[in-house]
């Protein structure tokens, strides 16, 4: 029944865009979180699955993934929503959790929401138990196009963003534009300066593409499946393109900090 239903979800997605990058497999298409359980048994064989969500997302979606994935349903655990959350202390309460419910080196977790999320549960599985999979299911924009891709995860500190952490690529990413339709009209935004920083780095062509369609982007009611489709398909190809060359950020990885760096620096100054 449940391959039965995964099947006739899928028939409902449209092809997906797939690329490979540093050993994830990087999935885009509309309907895909509700679809891609045969994508979750390939890439996690025989692993029992935890989700990691935060207060916000895991009611929009949880119980969709979970309805997605074979039997038995995966755990849910949350965090609350916001960068506040993402902290050792979050980190830690999050690993005993797993530990307590019996999780082993057979686990793999399931990342679902935006980019604190990501980097937390990215974090957490890089470290549990030695390191074990985790894949990405970002639900905004600046997830799907930043923060999913690449393999950097980590916490913040007192001294500043992301500076404790571990590069650890997830198996797959599964992106699914539709998920826009209920992020906040503000969180589109602050994805959308993400694509902006994209074209002004590596594509004249997407700017201007970016600025001709920004008013149908910046909605209360979502993007269009097709344009949103376009921006999260073009923005990952252009960040996974720069990762393919410089993985560890070695060299020119770092022209993705454009505007990170001084924005680091005017959150820590601003308190």
């Amino acid at each position: 029944m449940v391959a039965q239903a995964n099947a006739a979800r899928a028939s409902a997605v449209a092809m997906p865009l797939a690329l490979t990058l540093h050993g994830s497999r990087i999935l885009v298409g509309a309907g895909l979180l509700d679809a891609c359980g045969a994508e979750l048994r390939e890439a996690l064989p025989r692993r029992r699955l935890a989700i990691i969500s935060d207060d916000t997302v895991a009611p929009l979606y949880a119980a969709r993934l979970r309805a997605a994935c074979d039997a038995p349903a995966p755990a849910l655990f949350t965090i609350p929503a916001g960068e506040p959350s993402k902290t050792r202390k979050q980190w830690s309460r999050l690993t005993d959790e797993l530990l307590a419910a019996g999780y082993g080196r057979d686990s793999a977790i399931l990342a679902l929401g935006g980019g604190v999320v990501g980097d937390l549960a990215g974090f957490v599985a890089a470290t549990y138990l030695r390191g074990i999979p985790v894949v990405q299911l970002p639900t905004t924009l600046l997830a799907m196009i930043d923060a999913a891709v690449g393999g950097k995860t980590g916490v913040d500190t007192k001294a500043g963003k992301n500076l404790v952490g571990a590069f650890h690529h997830p198996v797959l990413v599964v992106a699914d534009p539709r998920a826009l339709r209920t992020l906040p009209l503000a969180h589109l935004r602050n994805g959308l300066a993400e694509a902006v920083k994209h074209g002004v780095i590596a594509s004249p062509a997407d700017f201007v593409w970016l600025a001709s369609n920004v008013a149908s982007i910046a909605r209360e009611s979502g993007p269009a499946d097709e344009v949103a489709e376009r921006l999260v398909r073009r923005n990952i190809q252009i960040k996974a393109d720069v990762v393919a060359r410089d993985e560890r950020e070695n060299g020119v990885r770092k022209i993705l900090n454009f505007g990170h760096t001084i924005g680091h620096a005017l959150e820590a100054a601003s308190g």
